[in-house]
């Protein structure tokens, strides 16, 4: 199996973190410290090495250091399918981010064909309770990791729809001007939904042929209102066209990938995931995350890199153990934060240990060591 991982990071001026540089070793590193050291800011860092606005969704003027707001650059030499890549991922003045790889200027989707990223955040806790915006996105982010050109069908359906929903809301009734603008969307609508229900199946898959001391989730791609969106592209277009009056009433597209959800069961008990515990919840996230990795292994040839953001949290101190273990038999380069390094001791001395903490507003890193 190929490794994919960081051999090195450097950061300047990105967040708190004024310079730091870090040379991995190529297994999970556990970062820890205190609440706001900085620890989540390495996470979005590497979260830049894939495709989008990084585990935050920022914009590049939010990642810069203040006071300074000079601008940002991320650095590290990537190791993918036994190739080693130079990126660079930076913002000057402001400005969008810019990407090269290997000395060359390329888009930022040009990264989803290099590596895989895939992270876990406090914030996607409550991920089955909340808005169907949400499980969108974290399906869209599993679905990356398996088909890179996924992001610009996104974007391509984006950019149609924002155009067809400006002529629904002027009114506009003359059938020509709907006619490109809708089969640009069913030509990216279909492919997006045909790539969400792949990414599904090789997780399910996945989760079907593990021993895992995680619960496993039943998942089913829904839309609203029932819809089931066709499968060819002339049917999808024909579907707009039968709901463009029902459009013109409200002002907006009613039908599409962008009214997808993604629903959770939890198979043992047949619960829906929204009504099960908090710990219940997590540990489903932990367990689709996992899934997603030993499936990338078959697809791209090597785990992807996990960023796991107070992982510890909800999870006892068995489950966490598990967690880890799970982790070496992926041969997935995680990168985890937590407050104490004592959440980390049954990793013993299999990971790199960094500490992290704060000094007037700029965060230092140091090497840890197990307390």
């Amino acid at each position: 199996m190929s490794i994919l991982g960081l051999l090195s990071l450097q950061m300047s001026h990105f967040r708190s973190h004024k310079v730091m540089r870090f040379e991995c070793e190529g297994g999970p590193v556990a970062i820890y410290g205190p609440n706001g050291a900085g620890k989540t800011n390495i996470l979005e860092a590497v979260s830049l090495f894939s495709p989008g606005r990084g585990l935050r969704r920022a914009s590049a003027e939010d990642m810069t250091r203040r006071p300074e707001a000079l601008g940002w650059k991320v650095s590290g030499v990537l190791q993918s399918l036994n190739q080693t890549h130079e990126v660079d991922i930076w913002s000057e003045n402001l400005a969008p981010r810019q990407v090269k790889i290997d000395g060359k200027s390329t888009s930022q989707l040009k990264l989803g064909q290099i590596g895989r990223v895939l992270w876990l955040i406090p914030s996607m806790d409550r991920l089955w309770i909340e808005g169907a915006e949400g499980r969108r996105r974290f399906l869209d982010r599993m679905t990356l990791s398996f088909e890179p050109s996924h992001a610009e069908a996104c974007l391509s359906y984006e950019k149609s729809m924002r155009e067809r929903n400006r002529l629904l809301k002027d009114q506009v009734q003359d059938p020509a001007w709907y006619r490109a603008v809708e089969q640009q969307m069913a030509n990216s609508g279909t492919e997006i939904d045909r790539n969400r229900k792949k990414a599904l199946d090789f997780v399910t898959n996945a989760q079907s042929q593990a021993t895992t001391s995680f619960p496993t989730a039943r998942l089913e791609l829904t839309h609203a209102d029932g819809v089931v969106l066709p499968d060819s592209v002339e049917d999808y277009a024909q579907a707009l066209r039968e709901s463009r009056s029902r459009d013109l009433m409200v002002g907006r597209t009613l039908i599409g990938p962008h009214r997808a959800d993604l629903m959770g069961t939890y198979t043992d008990k047949d619960v829906p995931a929204k009504d099960c515990s908090t710990g219940e919840q997590k540990a489903l996230l932990v367990s689709l995350i996992l899934a997603n990795g030993r499936a990338l292994i078959d697809s791209f040839g090597a785990p992807p890199m996990l960023l796991l953001d107070e992982v510890g949290a909800h999870l006892d101190a068995d489950r966490r153990a598990a967690l880890y273990d799970e982790i070496f038999d992926l041969g997935a380069q995680a990168w985890m934060t937590g407050t104490g390094s004592e959440l980390f001791t049954s990793m013993g001395h299999r990971a790199t240990y960094l500490k992290v903490t704060d000094d007037a507003g700029i965060s230092q890193v140091s090497l840890g060591r197990i307390e």
